[in-house]
């Protein structure tokens, strides 16, 4: 079932961004597997007059590999579309002199091959999935700890996220250990950030009210997009949970079964 107010924000929208694991696929062995439905809700949205961004925490890999993965699944996305947390770290770290020893997946590198990582003076933490080893937290830990001002950044903060064979850990729970260790807040570069939102809206050119966020996570896809003035809405697919629906600080502008779900209300709104 799904709430049935929310899709009349349909007719004054210019633009939809989805988010991807949970969304369209679920993570695990051999790319994951889409979710049913979605390959064609996207090609939906695509057909359509309204714009379609994508947008990811994934730090697994780099954007090219992450959506070489997508079309074998089936879904038409470009990289042009695909918003990630690595390329928007590239630019801070550049802009601000940093010099990164990087706890990421190995996949992941060739997105940080501009960057100089000589003589680190700050952190920067993925999903390193498997990489995420006592010896790996350790070393990254010895950096931040012996910084003058030691600086942390974060690719995301999602505390765990769907595969085809149950829930993993996320990012988070290390930037979490590493805050702790260090005592210190680290600068999250992706969702829920209002600065990673509003880079896919600059994208668009969009106003917050004219864009609908999509997402499984409750906190960091539709509380993040609700926190830039967009309104927000989840699916039951990825790592959802019935317990998201009572949460205490975020409520869903909608809840769907699934996002074949969400587009065929907003689709119908439009007509």
């Amino acid at each position: 079932m799904a709430d049935m107010d929310w899709p009349s924000c349909g007719k004054s929208l210019k633009g939809v961004i989805l988010d991807m694991c949970g969304v369209l696929y679920d993570s695990g062995e051999g790319g994951g597997v889409a979710i049913p439905g979605s390959i064609e809700a996207v090609k939906k949205l695509k057909a359509s007059d309204l714009q379609l961004r994508f947008c990811t925490n994934e730090t697994q890999l780099n954007r090219e590999a992450f959506v070489d993965k997508l079309k074998r699944l089936g879904f038409d996305i470009s990289v042009s579309e695909v918003f990630s947390p690595a390329p928007a770290a590239v630019a801070i770290l550049k802009e601000r002199g940093y010099r990164p020893h990087l706890l990421v997946y190995d996949g992941l590198l060739p997105e940080f091959d501009s960057v100089d990582t000589t003589n680190p003076n700050c952190v920067v933490i993925g999903d390193a999935a498997e990489k995420f080893s006592y010896q790996n937290l350790n070393e990254a830990f010895r950096v931040l700890i012996g910084l003058e001002k030691p600086v942390l950044f974060s690719l995301g903060q999602g505390r765990y996220y769907k595969e085809t064979d149950g829930l993993a850990l996320d990012v988070g729970a290390y930037m979490k250990a590493l805050e702790y260790a260090c005592d210190l807040k680290a600068e999250v570069v992706g969702k829920p950030s209002p600065i990673f939102f509003q880079s896919v809206l600059n994208d668009m050119r969009l106003q917050p009210h004219e864009a609908l966020m999509i997402g499984d996570d409750l906190v960091n896809d539709v509380g993040g997009a609700q926190h830039c003035g967009m309104k927000g809405v989840q699916v039951r697919t990825g790592k959802y949970r019935p317990s998201d629906e009572r949460h205490s600080t975020v409520t869903a502008d909608g809840t769907v079964d699934d996002l074949a779900q969400a587009v065929d209300m907003i689709l119908k709104q439009r007509h």
